[in-house]
């Protein structure tokens, strides 16, 4: 028998899981199984998350994409978050995480992962505060561990956990300074908490504990960046590389206990330190797979961050990311509604495609192929089929109808493609 994904690839166990992602992606189990072995692809599948379709993320594969949705204080209605999670799905993003922290959250999350085949992730330490209704300094070390489990026995396939700030992390930081702080939410509750109480941060001093919480229910442990850049000014300072050579540590440390790992990342960054911060990560973590929000790659660009996160993303993936946070236009500005979250969705596909075809994913270019073969073809039904986003294409095409229905009102019938092909088969090719 085995606890969790990465027990039984060390054992030479091939799962029903592991079978499933290989077909997917089109390699063989047995080496899938090596990897999940070494910890540099991860299977994400809670043993209480029943209706799970179970993708793999990592060195190899395709890269994948995560939603962020959730209840909130200001924004507390289920169904319009549930709406969303079918939209998320429809839309073939991979993961769908929950960050709720006010209300029946525990309702929610169970909801949540009932009705969804993509992999569930959360931050519990969102959860607490809202949990407990109580004040940030009155929570207690137990009751963080209590709501971990919690989430756990729900059937979150991975959490986001942010052990990494401790308390030489959050000196170095505080000595060294930054523009914009710490814009993590959770990593900023947790330095608050160490400096509210004057405690080390549980789940960094208290970690063999988190660990045995992440096997018995085979949860993939996400740690996160406390001290992720929240501008271009902060990225790749001292504060944020410290808490990634904490992150390495205890990424061995859960390998040791069969917990599979992925390691989050920056965060705001200018393109010309993205491909150095993928090669930090996969160097300081032992290659275990790297999750980044954006990176975002200017801060003046409030209401269209889905475009900066998806250059950055595109980026990061083609230098070693393996699964990137989606970001819409909202970013900055408000919770994302179903439209905001339609537009990060097909950015961040974009951008994780694009890296794709980069690295020399297997099939990746097939895509682009079929795609140009009926443009060259002139078969809209068809280009429409292959669109990332059909609906879209579909309704800019009905729009505006050209004289020549091979054609689009750009060119009409000076189209490049339509009078090639005529003039290879040696047709009149009729302009005026």
């Amino acid at each position: 028998m085995y606890t969790t994904q990465m027990d039984a690839a060390k054992k030479g166990i091939i799962t029903d899981e592991m079978k499933i992602v290989a077909q997917k992606e089109d390699i063989k189990v047995e080496e899938l199984l090596k990897l999940v072995a070494l910890g540099k692809v991860i299977i994400p599948a809670n043993k209480n998350h029943k209706n799970l379709v179970p993708e793999g993320i990592g060195e190899g594969l395709r890269t994948k994409i995560n939603v962020n949705l959730g209840i909130s204080k200001d924004c507390c209605n289920f169904e319009s978050e549930f709406e969303k999670a079918k939209k998320a799905i429809e839309l073939k993003a991979e993961a769908i995480m929950d960050l709720s922290s006010y209300g029946k959250t525990r309702e929610f999350r169970q909801q949540l992962v009932e009705m969804s085949p993509a992999m569930i992730g959360t931050v519990p330490v969102y959860d607490a505060v809202g949990f407990y209704d109580k004040d940030l300094r009155d929570i207690t070390a137990e009751e963080f561990f209590e709501v971990v489990e919690k989430h756990a026995e729900d059937g979150v396939d991975f959490m986001t956990i942010h052990a990494g700030i401790n308390r030489e992390t959050a000196r170095r930081f505080k000595e060294n300074g930054r523009l914009t702080n710490i814009v993590s939410r959770g990593g900023s509750l947790i330095f608050a908490w160490m400096e509210l109480t004057g405690n080390e941060n549980p789940f960094y001093e208290q970690y063999d504990r988190l660990l045995q919480i992440f096997e018995k229910y085979d949860v993939t442990i996400s740690l996160g960046d406390a001290l992720r850049p929240g501008s271009i000014n902060d990225s790749t300072d001292a504060a944020q590389i410290q808490e990634l050579i904490v992150l390495g540590e205890l990424t061995k440390r859960a390998w040791d206990n069969n917990v599979q790992v992925m390691i989050e990342g920056p965060g705001h960054m200018a393109i010309n330190e993205i491909a150095a911060n993928m090669v930090l990560e996969k160097r300081l973590c032992h290659g275990a797979p790297f999750y980044v929000l954006g990176p975002i790659v200017t801060d003046i660009a409030p209401g269209y961050d889905h475009i900066t996160s998806a250059i950055g993303g595109a980026i990061a993936a083609a230098s070693g990311a393996d699964f990137l946070c989606y970001v819409t236009p909202a970013e900055h500005l408000r919770l994302p509604d179903i439209d905001d979250m339609k537009e990060g969705i097909i950015a961040a596909r974009i951008a994780a495609h694009a890296a794709d075809i980069a690295k020399g994913i297997k099939g990746a270019r097939d895509w682009d192929y079929r795609m140009s073969e009926a443009r060259k073809n002139l078969d809209w039904n068809r280009m429409f089929e292959l669109a990332i986003d059909n609906e879209k294409a579909e309704k800019y095409r009905k729009s505006s109808i050209p004289e020549d229905e091979d054609t689009c009102t750009m060119c009409g019938k000076m189209c490049a493609i339509r009078n090639t092909n005529k003039a290879l088969k040696g047709e009149n090719i009729n302009i005026l």
